[in-house]
């Protein structure tokens, strides 16, 4: 993979510290509370695994795909549930799980469609956000990096499938996806 990475953006190190410090502050959010940690496949799976695994409020998990990408690198703005929730949410405290925010229209929808299930409330934590990308406004709690719109691996991020199992985030070199 080493021809196909430009640059590594941030690295293991980071992000490992960077979900310390989000379980910390989850940790003194909840205080006292039951929290339902929702994973957005599959992106996710990797910043949900090592977020977790840091906080030490009682919780469970569950499992969601949601599609609006298509085959391609933008959002579609459409979103289709491919996995839906195992759990009831009524009167839980759900925290949504992302591995990236772009234009946020996948996620502001995925939001609306879990509150209207009934939960106590819905939060959103999330590895990256690319704040230049937003085409909705969204309030996300705990953010790990704020980046800039360039398209990233690593951590769960993929292109065609490949490179999520880097541990670290990184861009690819323009010949990859013929950029």
């Amino acid at each position: 993979m080493g021809e196909d990475l430009q640059k590594i953006l941030i690295t293991e190190e980071q992000i490992d510290s960077r979900l310390a410090e989000l379980a910390a502050q989850i940790d003194k959010d909840y205080e006292g509370k039951d929290i339902l940690v929702v994973g957005v496949l599959k992106g996710a799976v990797m910043v949900m695994a090592d977020l977790v695994r840091k906080i030490h409020t009682p919780l469970t998990m569950d499992w969601m795909a949601v599609s609006s990408y298509g085959s391609g690198t933008k959002s579609s703005g459409v979103v289709r549930i491919l996995k839906d929730l195992e759990t009831d949410l009524e009167g839980r405290h759900v925290l949504i799980v992302e591995d990236i925010i772009d234009s946020g229209l996948t996620l502001s929808w995925l939001k609306s469609n879990l509150e209207s299930r009934g939960p106590a409330s819905v939060q959103i934590a999330t590895l990256l956000r690319k704040p230049e990308a937003a085409t909705v406004d969204i309030h996300v709690e705990y953010v790990g990096f704020d980046i800039a719109n360039e398209f990233v691996v690593g951590y769960g991020l993929d292109y065609a499938e490949k490179y999520r199992n880097l541990p670290f985030i990184g861009t690819l070199a323009p010949h990859v996806y013929g950029g």
